[in-house]
């Protein structure tokens, strides 16, 4: 508490997850000391719907993989949508790299910032199931978004500008994430990535898809590009490498157009 202002009048519209994530809320002094804490609890969440899923995180689960009662745990959780923000946040303490303070690489900043999104995806799949309800406002998943801004940090870029990249990249990240997960659930539970990416059924869709109603998806069915076949003619590589060099080549040209004005169209 001592590290926040004393008017805290100006914390009483938050969420109660987020006034626990910021240590707003006084700790329970009730039972044995050192025995169960917030974190202890968040950590064992996780553990489960990093396991079973979301849908397996309940307090009387979560009590008694801890060993206690499910109202001591209603004690420094008082709802299960409270857990679920800690949980969110908890996910987003991932390694950052030290600022040097001195101008780096932003493209290899943002991608470095963007594939550390997307694995927070792949290693908690769970975490793309709860729905977005509102901006980040936890401590991890702030210091996430201050990493990404670091890349902008020389950038002649106003406040709204900057937030707006940020929105795109992190809107690349959870597409590509949730695909990622999506593909890694498929082929735990026994498909083949053949089944998920479509080349299964190559020679299925090349006898219903016809140029007559899909005149401009016709050719790229017939040349197997829709499911991956002929890799050896893929000149594009990874497809979420490639989708990132775009956007980050947009970002380029944007700051192109704001340093030496429009370009010549010709």
């Amino acid at each position: 508490m001592n590290d926040h202002p004393e008017d805290l009048d100006v914390f009483k519209d938050l969420p109660n997850g987020a006034k626990i994530s910021w240590g707003l809320n006084k700790q329970p002094t009730r039972g044995p000391k050192g025995e169960l804490s917030i974190s202890k609890i968040v950590e064992a969440a996780i553990e489960i719907a990093d396991k079973d899923g979301l849908a397996a995180v309940s307090m009387n689960r979560l009590a008694g993989s801890l060993g206690f009662t499910t109202m001591s745990l209603y004690r420094y959780i008082s709802s299960k949508d409270d857990l679920l923000f800690l949980m969110q946040d908890a996910v987003c303490e991932i390694p950052i790299p030290p600022d040097g303070e001195a101008e780096t690489d932003w493209r290899e900043e943002m991608r470095a910032y963007v594939r550390a999104c997307v694995q927070v995806f792949r290693e908690h799949p769970w975490f793309g199931d709860i729905p977005i309800t509102s901006v980040p406002i936890a401590p991890n998943n702030l210091q996430v978004i201050d990493w990404a801004l670091r890349s902008m940090r020389h950038f002649p870029l106003n406040h709204f500008e900057k937030m707006s990249f940020i929105l795109l990249l992190s809107s690349y990240s959870r597409s590509v994430g949730i695909l990622h997960r999506d593909m890694d659930r498929s082929i735990l539970a026994g498909n083949s990535p053949e089944t998920f990416s479509g080349m299964n059924y190559g020679a299925a869709l090349k006898q219903l898809v016809q140029p007559d109603r899909y005149p401009d998806l016709y050719p790229i069915i017939e040349s197997g590009a829709y499911t991956e076949e002929n890799e050896q003619e893929n000149t594009v590589g990874n497809d979420f490498d490639f989708g990132l060099e775009r956007i980050l080549d947009g970002i380029a040209h944007y700051l192109a157009v704001k340093t030496s004005g429009p370009l010549d169209p010709k």
